[in-house]
């Protein structure tokens, strides 16, 4: 077990260390970061690190270490910080250097003050991300990743503050009226002369805040609004603060940060006559008070966590390995390929069940479910598969159904009910609010990989107003070109995305898809609802894994075709446009390709076998033809 008394508990005592060993070298820096490396690869130590994700706020011990998994919501304008200071003693005139990476307020003892006027003083910069937790991540994920931690209580979750968790209220409450934090936290003196940070002694006094308040007066401002894209989601928003390669992240990039976790009252001082005369005054004052509401929100709902280390997470399945790169992950990884073929036979099996016994819609769904982007060429996106599940019942809540099976197998997952009522009134399209100087979110500001079900079995006649036209444009786009046009007001901002796209419907979908299965029950329940929570509760939670491990890991594969199979399939397809040149298209080529890369890579095969393309062009035979029969059965419906 590694020594986790400094390094966890007291991180700026290592930063101190180091910092101390190698002032005025700039090297200290790089040796910070290297010593919280090393540090976390020692006997599974990221475990031992408290996760914002999983433990409440206000049982974190202030400056710990912690880590944070979260989505990059929105990017907040660089910021200059001291990363050097200079301290005079007012008795003695002894100098000390300080450093200001990592900290949100420049400290410094009694009896010292800032020398602003230094030529020790360094200025450097740092850039800031409002982080939100992964919209729509699933239960099981959330669950997974707190067992792991809890295996290992790590000593720094038994901190215990010395105020009880405040209500939502009772923190609006201090956020709008200042003053009573300005009563409550006297130890703080702020010494002037900073420009972004204010200089308190390191003493802190905590009290526990006045309870009962509930009531707003009428020119206060509205609660404050966390972002997330989805409703109903819960978690901390956190501000983080890059030091290092910030440019290699951009907005809805998915992270694990390991940082100081940074919760000083002194930043919930936004109201601008108790900042009059701070050290935060100085260069805040510019901001408008709804950007400084926006931007310096009270640290106990968005506390800062002060970045050593973050990397972009190819996936969020706690069953997976995190890189699989590694050579440890390249024997997980051959160790469950070797017993892929049972795996895929139980999801299919399962699938067929909750698809009321269609084996073939289940196929498709397997496809559907390891689709992915692999490639863009030009605005085309490459390994798209939107999956259109037609001749869904409508009145049995049978997508309700089929979308909690999904989250039961997905990482990240959301579900969208498409009614007139829905279009008109949701925000699904992130807009820039320029008062705030912040990117407001919209249902579709989702992470890579997500499962995205839109229901469109309660669709009834009715008009769409302009937000409705707009929203289903926005649908359109998304599952056409994989990209989301961010509203900019003067213009607009293309985001490029990778989100599996399932549409439910009656019909044919009103929105573009690349495949349509017409559902085909062999059986229907009398309770749908009994029915599917039976099939469950019958899968063994080791198999259910299983089936999270083969869907994650097989997206995350290699694919390629080897030159002699390219000629085969082309030979093949002139062949197939010969004998019936009226419904064969290059579409139909494109597609059956996308589907013979599926269903190799869902028996675990990267290249393409000519018996995998015989199979695919089976399925699409068969697909088509059912949506023929149809055709015949309901005029020209389909």
């Amino acid at each position: 077990m590694p020594c986790v008394a400094d390094w966890l508990n007291n991180p700026f005592s290592i930063v101190q260390g180091i910092f101390t060993q190698n002032v005025p070298n700039s090297d200290w820096e790089k040796k910070v970061t290297e010593y919280f490396k090393e540090k976390l690869k020692e006997n599974n130590a990221t475990n031992w690190v408290p996760s914002l994700n999983d433990v409440p706020v206000h049982y974190l011990k202030p400056n710990s270490l912690v880590k944070f998994r979260c989505m990059v919501q929105d990017m907040f304008d660089p910021e200059f910080y001291m990363g050097v200071y200079e301290t005079v003693d007012t008795n003695t005139n002894a100098r000390v250097l300080h450093f200001g990476k990592y900290r949100d307020v420049a400290e410094c003892g009694p009896q010292q003050e800032i020398d602003l006027n230094s030529s020790q003083t360094i200025t450097s910069e740092r850039q800031t991300f409002y982080c939100v937790p992964v919209p729509g991540e699933s239960a099981w994920v959330k669950e997974a990743y707190i067992s792991a931690s809890q295996d290992r209580v790590s000593p720094s979750t038994s901190y215990t503050p010395s105020r009880h968790k405040r209500s939502y209220e009772e923190d609006e409450d201090m956020d709008l009226h200042p003053s009573k934090q300005k009563e409550q936290h006297l130890g703080n003196d702020l010494c002037g002369g900073s420009d972004i940070h204010g200089c308190v002694e390191p003493k802190r006094l905590e009290t526990e805040a006045s309870a009962g308040h509930h009531l707003a007066s009428p020119n206060c401002s509205p609660p404050l609004d966390l972002n997330f894209p989805l409703p109903g989601e819960k978690g901390p928003a956190c501000l983080v603060k890059v030091y290092e390669s910030w440019e290699s992240f951009k907005v809805n990039d998915v992270l694990e940060v390991y940082g100081i976790l940074s919760v000083d009252p002194v930043l919930s001082i936004v109201n601008s006559d108790e900042r009059e005369g701070s050290a935060l005054d100085l260069m805040e004052c510019m901001d408008t008070a709804e950007e400084q509401r926006v931007h310096s929100p009270p640290a106990s709902l968005v506390p800062r966590i002060h970045v050593i280390l973050a990397q972009k997470l190819q996936h969020i399945n706690p069953l997976l390995p995190a890189c699989l790169k590694e050579e440890e992950s390249k024997t997980f990884v051959s160790n469950f390929m070797s017993e892929l073929s049972p795996v895929r036979a139980e999801l299919l099996g399962f699938l067929t069940h909750a698809l009321l016994g269609d084996s073939l819609a289940a196929e498709y769904l397997i496809l559907h479910l390891i689709s992915t982007v692999y490639a863009r060429r030009d605005v085309l996106p490459l390994g798209k598969f939107t999956l259109n599940l037609s001749g869904c019942p409508r009145h049995s809540a049978f997508t309700e159904h089929v979308y909690r099976i999904i989250q039961q197998l997905v990482p990240a997952s959301h579900r969208l009910q498409m009614t007139i009522e829905n279009m008109n009134h949701s925000r699904l399209i992130p807009h820039k609010d320029y008062a705030a100087n912040r990117l407001v979110s919209g249902v579709l500001q989702l992470a890579s990989n997500t499962s995205l079900v839109i229901d469109e079995t309660q669709l009834e006649q009715g008009q769409l107003d302009t937000t409705g036209v707009h929203n289903v444009t926005a649908l359109g786009n998304l599952i056409t070109w994989q990209k989301v046009d961010y509203d900019f007001s003067y213009h607009q901002m293309e985001f490029p995305c990778n989100i599996n796209v399932l549409i439910t419907s009656e019909g044919r979908s009103l929105l573009p898809s690349d495949c349509q299965v017409h559902l085909q029950p062999q059986l229907i329940p009398p309770n749908m609802e009994e029915y599917m929570n039976s099939l469950l509760t019958a899968v063994l939670p080791s198999v259910l894994n299983k089936f999270r491990i083969y869907l994650s890991l097989l997206r995350l594969l290699d694919y390629s075709i080897s030159d002699e199979v390219t000629k085969a399939v082309e030979e093949d397809f002139v062949e197939m446009r010969k004998s019936d040149p009226e419904s064969i298209t290059a579409d139909d080529l494109h597609r059956t390709l996308l589907v013979a890369r599926f269903l190799s890579l869902s028996a675990g095969q990267t290249t393409l076998s000519r018996e995998r393309w015989l199979r695919a062009k089976q399925l699409e035979a068969l697909r088509k033809g059912r949506l023929q029969q149809q055709k015949c059965v309901n005029g020209n419906e389909l």
